[in-house]
């Protein structure tokens, strides 16, 4: 009888709101995320980024083996293998350029330079998709990467000389913006599970020449790092894809911003980096620029559902 009341109340609660749910997976994402980079600049002394995404690809095509051995041919299955390779290859450069400026930087600067990938799909979704920009989109942009200028201006100097490093997260940026555009040309007629796939295998393959330039043997401790920072990795983009899909883009926007504060907390507590205030007030301009264009995005995708709605007799 107990038992069964327990079951009665159970049933009887609501059920978790979708942007809740959806919430509680970005935090994951951004948990899982602060990790990854932690240990990719911890292990950024000995291990260069080039054999650090092999890992990662390697450990994330372990994960997707069962599915691929499981599905076989249909895996694979595919009308467009040009855009699947281009969207590979610039996804594994941008993950060394990204691994690379992570181990160089401090973690909040590099967080917060990540995030130009949504202002780099505003001039991408125009060329690429042929959507239309409107001027409040194209001025966020504007507005975002001014930002960026003042987030790397104490490292300009007085040649206007950018780093390296953060040189590299730019670039990354943009190209992890093309893979972006690239799946959003994809899913109209594959399914997510056959991205993933091409994704892990041909990632895998495009890491093994610059994994053989500097490869070095790992200790076991080091191997076991670079493979948990691998299964980490993997979690982190399951975490994300369920948040975007579970809840409201405009919604979850917000919550993956947290990153940054968990990023420069891990980055002053283990690695003793202090934000700079340039640091600070150009990730508040690129957060808020590129939360006005996701909310602006999705109020664009809802009245086109509307007036899709009012068409149909």
């Amino acid at each position: 009888m107990a038992s069964a009341r327990v079951a009665g109340e159970a049933a009887a609660q609501p059920p978790m709101a979708p942007n809740l749910q959806g919430a509680l997976w970005m935090l994951g994402s951004a948990l899982t995320f602060t990790a990854m980079t932690t240990l990719i600049k911890y292990l950024g002394e000995d291990y260069p980024a080039a054999l650090q995404t092999f890992y990662r690809q390697a450990a994330g095509l372990a994960i997707l083996a069962p599915v691929i051995l499981k599905h076989r041919s249909a895996a694979f299955a595919t009308s467009r293998p040009g855009i699947l390779i281009f969207r590979s290859a610039a996804g594994t450069v941008a993950m060394i350029l990204s691994f690379y400026a992570f181990a160089k930087m401090p973690l909040a600067d590099a967080n917060a330079l990540s995030f130009t990938r949504t202002l780099w799909l505003v001039p991408l979704a125009a060329f690429t998709l042929g959507e239309r920009v409107g001027p409040l989109r194209i001025g966020a942009a504007v507005v975002g990467f001014a930002g960026v200028l003042i987030m790397i201006k104490p490292a300009m100097g007085p040649h206007f000389a950018i780093g390296l490093p953060a040189l590299a997260m730019l670039a990354s940026a943009l190209l992890l913006a093309f893979t972006v555009t690239g799946m959003k040309v994809l899913t109209r007629d594959h399914a997510p599970m056959v991205i993933l796939v091409w994704s892990a295998v041909l990632g895998l393959v495009l890491a093994i020449p610059g994994a053989l330039f500097v490869w070095r043997w790992p200790s076991p401790s080091d191997f076991a790092l670079l493979c948990l920072m691998g299964v980490i990795a993997t979690a982190n983009q399951a975490c994300y894809i369920k948040g975007m899909q579970v809840g409201e883009a405009a919604a979850m926007a917000p919550i993956d911003y947290t990153r940054l504060v968990f990023s420069a907390a891990v980055g002053l507590l283990l690695f003793h980096e202090v934000p700079g205030p340039w640091t600070v007030a150009g990730a508040g301009v690129v957060v808020v620029s590129t939360l006005f264009i996701t909310v602006r995005e999705q109020q664009l995708a809802r009245s086109a559902k509307l007036s899709a709605a009012a068409e149909i007799p």
